[in-house]
């Protein structure tokens, strides 16, 4: 099975600050198929769209902040990743007290329903992204990852982060097995057991059994994209990383 791989361009972060375009064009040439968007940097959608058909990248999606979907920014919003055709805006991350307690968590799922319909109507999807705190469990046992992922329908995209997960306690694997269908847009990053987000590469030299995510997300996960994200620093600069990580995904047959 062949799922193209994008770039969460937060792993560039400043390389994109200093020259967004520039940055696209390092990353087209790498051979990533697509990008995941952490902001524009004063780009128009124009501007963004023209690069990406001039690279012959794809806009894979974009974290887009919650604030972004409130009533009266939700349009501009839409029309900006519009034109851009970019189909999958996520949430990376929402406030603690959305999703502390239970009911919390409960209360958060009926928005972010409501928000995915919305969404749909008009031809896009949402979904949110696992951060190491999602996946402690509150009162009654279960953390707020799954409870979210409860309370959303199956269009609702749960973006699993392979590092986040372990970071926060979780297995690597079992949270893309435990919610089918629902790691629409997978996350691959690197963690070590022992030391962390400290001194790796890239993907390929931590502690992440990278067959098994790969398992998981191509027999029950329904992933459609995959997502290098790299935020270690190393004795390499992050743009080599990011490099590093897609040559090691190709030696790993991905």
């Amino acid at each position: 099975m062949s799922i193209p791989i994008a770039v969460q361009l937060y792993s560039v972060r400043n390389e994109c600050a200093a020259d967004f375009m520039g940055a696209l064009g390092e990353v087209a040439e790498m051979g990533y198929a697509g990008v995941e968007f952490a902001g524009t940097h004063g780009f128009t959608a124009a501007q963004i769209a023209a690069r990406l058909k001039e690279l012959g990248l794809k806009a894979e999606g974009a974290h887009v902040g919650i604030a972004e979907f409130e009533p009266e920014k939700l349009q501009a919003t839409l029309d900006f990743y519009g034109e851009i055709e970019c189909p999958w805006l996520i949430i990376p991350w929402m406030p603690e007290e959305m999703r502390n307690s239970p009911e919390a968590c409960a209360e958060t799922a009926k928005k972010l329903t409501e928000l995915s319909a919305t969404l749909i109507a008009k031809g896009f999807k949402t979904g949110f992204h696992a951060h190491d705190g999602d996946m402690k469990p509150l009162a009654g046992g279960k953390s707020a990852w799954d409870l979210l992922a409860e309370g959303t329908p199956k269009e609702f995209m749960m973006q699993y982060d392979t590092a986040n997960g372990m970071h926060g306690g979780a297995d690597p694997v079992q949270p893309i097995l435990d919610h089918p269908g629902r790691s629409q847009s997978l996350h691959l990053k690197e963690y070590h057991a022992e030391n962390g987000f400290k001194n790796l590469r890239g993907i390929g030299e931590g502690s992440i059994p990278w067959a098994k995510v790969f398992e998981a997300a191509e027999s029950v996960g329904g992933t459609e994209w995959y997502v290098v994200e790299h935020e270690s620093d190393s004795d390499i600069t992050a743009m080599q990383s990011i490099d590093l990580c897609l040559k090691n995904l190709r030696a790993m047959g991905k």
